[in-house]
């Protein structure tokens, strides 16, 4: 009986941008769908960064319960392209419009591979961070969604206690929790941050 339930669920391509983001999004969507994660971020500029978040996020889908049936699929790493799409916007402040086009960039990744490989559905798990845009992404998710062809999920992930679910799973999986979003600028303003408390 439960593998029929499983086979009428809708498949889900879920974007992911890192483990801790990922931990309540995934809790949350596993009994309604059969989930897909898309783990494409050329925004993380150090590779040694990305390689780090990758394996993270393989191995909590391994350890979690409620992940059990997760497929990860990894796009390719392409941090030349956010080179060249963040162009003119280096000096932009964090939630700007450097970051609206790298939603952008991302979101069209997971939804044209969500076409391609048949998907009923996709979404980001961007929103689970109160540094991100809800509106922004669910304005991106839905011009792409009539674009190209595929339905987008709307969400605001960090709503109903969403994001402090995250850092709890966090603390819970011993997950590993970034400070800033990937990019080289996002970075350099979080030790700028850093520095000016001290």
């Amino acid at each position: 009986m439960s593998h029929l339930v499983e086979q009428n669920k809708k498949k889900i391509l879920l974007h992911v941008c890192c483990a801790p983001c990922s931990s309540h999004v995934l809790q949350l969507l596993e009994e309604e769908y059969n989930i897909t994660v898309f783990f494409y971020n050329p925004n993380i500029t150090a590779e040694e960064e990305y390689i780090k978040r990758i394996e993270e996020l393989k191995r909590f889908v391994a350890v979690a319960p409620f992940t059990k049936d997760v497929i990860i699929e990894e796009g390719k790493y392409e941090p030349d392209e956010f080179f060249v799409m963040s162009e003119g916007l280096e000096n932009e402040p964090e939630r700007g419009s450097r970051c609206y086009k790298c939603y952008e960039m991302r979101m069209r990744k997971t939804a044209l591979y969500a076409k391609e490989k048949g998907y009923d559905i996709f979404t980001t798990t961007l929103s689970i961070s109160p540094h991100k845009n809800a509106a922004w992404l669910n304005e991106i998710g839905q011009r792409l969604s009539e674009e190209i062809g595929v339905k987008y999920l709307y969400s605001d992930f960090k709503k109903k206690d969403g994001y402090s679910n995250s850092i709890r799973l966090s603390k819970e999986y011993g997950l590993y929790r970034q400070d800033y979003c990937g990019c080289i600028y996002s970075k350099r303003q979080a030790e700028e941050r850093k520095k000016n408390t001290l």
